[in-house]
């Protein structure tokens, strides 16, 4: 079965950190751009951080550089999000994907041609 699954998501107050996987079944992550992006109640899904295929290339959102740090590790078919410093706008449910190339609309990235999507981890912000 062809899928990518998040874990790590969970509640944590703010200031503290949370490592976000996703992992690939059926395929192969090494030839695609993979990233991560939130959707928080109410509100739009939008680009955290993309990576490229070769991992030479990253993009974040304004709002979380300095903060968040994005890996792949293909031998283990798999990629992370480190986040520190979390603050209650982070808020949200987080996804991986993973596809052909990244643009970036806003100075947030889009994954383009996506070939999968994962299901989402929860991440909450609260005191």
């Amino acid at each position: 079965q062809l899928q990518l699954v998040e874990s790590g998501g969970g509640l944590v107050q703010p200031g503290g950190s949370l490592r976000l996987s996703c992992a690939a079944s059926g395929f192969t992550l090494d030839a695609y751009a993979i990233g991560w992006f939130r959707q928080a109640p109410g509100k739009e899904r939008e680009g955290v951080s993309c990576i490229s295929s070769s991992g030479g290339s990253t993009n974040y959102a304004d709002s979380v550089k300095g903060r968040f740090t994005i890996s792949r590790d293909n031998a283990k078919n798999t990629l992370y999000l480190q986040m520190n410093s979390l603050k209650p706008e982070d808020t949200g449910v987080y996804f991986c994907a993973a596809g052909l190339g990244i643009t970036t609309v806003q100075s947030m990235c889009v994954i383009q041609n996506v070939y999968r999507w994962g299901q989402g981890t929860q991440v909450t912000v609260s005191s």
